[in-house]
């Protein structure tokens, strides 16, 4: 019996593709806006997710364990806000100093700020001005993560002290020394000479953009250059993810009291984690998922209709032989499984090409920010379900009418 109706199943499936062949444009026609509707998912879900996924990889740029006080978030897109961040307070290094004092469940606590853009130059050659400078504190390595591949990273003497000495980008170091190392060389950045004393592993590229393409400095030695004014970012590293939580929580209670923010007010500053920023861009991303959401759902719906339509119009040009199936014993159930597979097909014909284009369109990203492609399968999976949902409402109605055809009067129909 399981044998006769799974023979009886594939039979049904071959005769669908038989009438899906013999209308190959008229079939087209109604694949084509199933195709679009999976096509406009499926490649913004698989852009969305390149750009997530390359996100989460560079925020590596926080060490294990880490998170960041700053003033401005670190994602948005929103310029009304930039005024109320803009009012906030500063980052200074005794509040950095003090927070150790009280963020007494932290492993390390380091200060670092961006003071700018400029020229970097050797004995050998010299940039474009726009190399970024990064001044940070000696834990500054541990809590974002940085490994030294040459030399030697900062010490709190070189931070104390003042003194100028620099640490390179792998990228950077390969442009002004393309023929040995840089250790023990001499680099102006700005017009300022410093003297190199160690080469950060190289890390990659975010968004395509280089992150190894700059110079550091001791704090100490940026505070005396640029006077005591620049805007710090404040890093705070938990022993473990176990005590990350805690650590946290504390770290911010004592920011709070430190900048004297009452009880049942918003913070006046942001903390940023790998999580945080990774959770932002979702929300951001939210909108253009939704909006696509919408596109698909009004194609669908419209190639839904087109299904039905031209499953209508199958009934009644095939109303003869389906007279003559009833006539020699095929029953209701046969007749409805028929059509429905032929609506089932029609719609994940359009589905699969849907979701094959998709994919390699969303993936063109991976060119553009340098990051390996993705295959969403979960959406894959969603977007063929949604298919075969829509080939069986739509298709529901005309193969009802067929089977409910009376065999007699079919036979007589011309």
């Amino acid at each position: 019996m399981t044998m006769t109706r799974s023979r009886e199943i594939l039979e049904m499936i071959r005769m669908a593709f038989t009438a899906v062949r013999s209308h190959v444009l008229r079939s087209s026609l109604t694949i084509l806006g199933v195709f679009v509707g999976v096509f406009s998912i499926i490649a913004v879900m698989t852009g969305i997710r390149v750009l997530q996924n390359n996100l989460e990889t560079a925020m590596s740029g926080l060490g294990a364990n880490t998170f960041q006080f700053q003033r401005f978030p670190a994602i948005s897109f929103d310029d009304g806000d930039f005024e109320k961040y803009r009012r906030r307070k500063r980052f200074f290094v005794t509040d950095m100093k003090r927070l150790r004092e009280k963020a007494t469940f932290a492993q390390a606590i380091s200060a670092n700020s961006q003071f700018g853009v400029g020229e970097a130059s050797s004995r050998y050659g010299r940039t474009n001005p726009n190399i970024p400078g990064m001044a940070i504190t000696s834990e500054g390595f541990t809590t974002q993560n940085w490994t030294v591949g040459d030399g030697r990273a900062f010490s709190e003497t070189d931070d104390d002290s003042g003194r100028r000495v620099c640490i390179l980008g792998a990228d950077l170091a390969d442009k002004l020394f393309p023929r040995g190392s840089p250790v023990g060389e001499t680099v102006k950045f700005q017009g300022v000479p410093y003297n190199v004393i160690g080469v950060l592993v190289r890390r990659g590229s975010l968004f395509g953009q280089s992150r190894d393409n700059f110079i550091a400095v001791p704090l100490g030695t940026a505070l005396r250059l640029y006077g005591k004014n620049l805007a710090l970012a404040i890093q705070v590293q938990a022993a473990d993810r176990a005590t990350y939580n805690e650590v946290m929580e504390q770290a911010r209670g004592a920011m709070r009291a430190l900048r004297r923010v009452e009880p049942g007010e918003d913070d006046d500053f942001e903390v940023v984690s790998n999580e945080s920023a990774v959770g932002q861009f979702r929300s951001l991303t939210s909108a253009i998922r939704l909006g696509a959401a919408a596109i698909s759902s009004i194609a669908l719906i419209a190639a839904g209709i087109g299904i039905m339509n031209i499953m209508l119009v199958s009934v009644t040009e095939r109303t003869r032989e389906i007279g003559i199936r009833r006539a020699i014993g095929a029953r209701k159930r046969s007749v409805m499984i028929q059509f429905v597979a032929e609506a089932v097909l029609l719609s994940e014909v359009g589905g699969v090409l849907g979701v094959i284009v998709g994919i390699l369109f969303g993936n063109l990203l991976c060119f553009l920010v340098s990051a390996p492609p993705v295959i969403p399968l979960d959406w894959a999976g969603i977007g063929l379900g949604i298919c075969s949902a829509v080939g069986i409402v739509f298709g529901t109605y005309p193969a009802w009418k067929a089977a409910n055809l009376d065999p007699i009067d079919s036979l007589r129909y011309e």
